[in-house]
């Protein structure tokens, strides 16, 4: 089922999230077509939901170039890795921790090859996802460095918001399924 499909046929209970979807993403005016699909892109692969991953995956791979569709998902990898590893850090009360080094590899923030705005867009859209703080704080500073405003932010925020909300929800639905199969 291709994304448009998948959104079309949500439950009447996701109303809301139609209609965002709709707003945010068709009818988007607030990011670039490379802003808006990276980040369906990254957002997708960072809920974990299946169908909607293949799904945004498909649509994303029509509308990027192949280097900013590998950078999306690099955001999405790397990202992934980042947000438990400085989340981690955000909630012990261990201040040694932060002192140490990371010895993570974290390539991909360097060398995706695209406009770096974008990928921290992408970037902090995951981490919004992922709910790491410290992330959320490091590339919002830096998107805002880029010259990124409220609403490219919040924009970018919105669409990673309902994308995790419409993977919530195509999850559910298919859990419903299968225990009625």
């Amino acid at each position: 089922m291709n994304l448009d499909e998948l959104i079309d046929a949500m439950p009447a209970y996701a109303k809301d999230l139609k209609l965002n979807y709709s707003t945010l993403v068709r009818q988007n005016s607030e990011l670039t077509p490379q802003q808006l699909w990276g980040t369906v892109v990254a957002s997708a692969i960072a809920t974990r939901s299946a169908a909607l991953t293949e799904a945004a995956l498909t649509a994303g791979e029509k509308q990027l170039t192949s280097q900013a569709f590998e950078a999306a998902k690099s955001a999405a990898a790397v990202m992934g890795m980042n947000n438990i590893y400085y989340r981690f850090l955000h909630l012990t009360s261990n201040d040694k921790y932060s002192t140490l080094p990371a010895k993570l590899r974290m390539n991909a923030i360097r060398t995706h090859g695209i406009e770096p705005l974008d990928f921290e867009l992408w970037a902090l859209a995951v981490s919004a996802i992922n709910g790491c703080g410290k992330c959320v704080d490091s590339h919002e500073k830096v998107v805002r460095e880029k010259g990124a405003g409220d609403e490219l932010v919040l924009g970018v925020v919105r669409v990673a918001s309902v994308i995790h909300a419409l993977g919530a929800v195509l999850d559910a639905e298919r859990v419903r399924e299968a225990v009625a199969a």
